[in-house]
C-alpha cells in the first residue's frame, strides 16, 4: 500500500523514522491518517528531517520502496491547483450533480406516471370500442 510520509528524527533511537500522513485507498483517493503512526527507517537510511516521501509498504508493514514525493506533489499542483479546482469547487459541482440527478429522477417518475395514465386511457378507449361494437352488432341483430 502506498503512503505519503514525512521523515522525522527519533532522538531516543538515534535514527530516522517515517511519520505516515496519508494512505492511498484507490487511484486518486487518499485518506488522512489521523493518529500518529511511525515506521523506523534504520540507521542505513539517512534522510533530511521533514522531507516528504512516498513509501510503499508490504501487507506485513515492511518498507518495499521509498521515493522523493516532490514530483508527485508537483503533479498534484499542476493537475488540480493550476486550474482552480478547489475543495469548494468540487463540493459545489457535487451538489449540482446531485440536484441534476434528483431532477432527472423526478422527471423520470413523472414520465412513468404519464405513461401509466396513457396506458389506462388506451385500455378505456379499447373497452369503449368493444362496447360500441357489441351494441352496434346487437342493434343490427334486432333490426333483422
Amino acid at each position: 500500500m502506498l503512503y505519503l510520509a514525512q521523515v522525522r528524527k527519533n532522538d531516543f533511537l538515534d535514527q530516522h523514522q517515517l511519520r505516515l500522513l496519508a494512505r492511498q485507498e484507490v487511484d486518486n483517493l487518499w485518506a488522512i491518517i489521523p493518529e500518529e503512526a511511525f515506521i523506523l527507517l534504520g540507521k542505513g537510511n539517512p534522510m533530511s528531517e521533514n522531507f516528504l516521501v512516498l513509501v510503499e509498504l508490504s501487507p506485513t508493514g515492511d518498507i518495499q520502496r521509498v521515493e522523493d514525493a516532490t514530483n508527485w506533489v508537483l503533479h498534484l499542483v499542476q493537475t488540480y491547483l493550476t486550474t482552480g479546482i478547489t475543495p469548494e469547487f468540487l463540493l459545489h459541482e457535487a451538489e449540482r450533480a446531485e440536484h441534476w440527478r434528483q431532477s432527472l429522477t423526478l422527471q423520470n417518475q413523472d414520465l412513468a406516471r404519464r405513461s401509466l395514465e396513457l396506458e389506462a386511457r388506451r385500455e378505456q378507449i379499447q373497452a369503449l370500442e368493444e362496447s360500441l361494437k357489441r351494441e352496434k352488432n346487437g342493434y343490427h341483430k334486432d333490426e333483422e
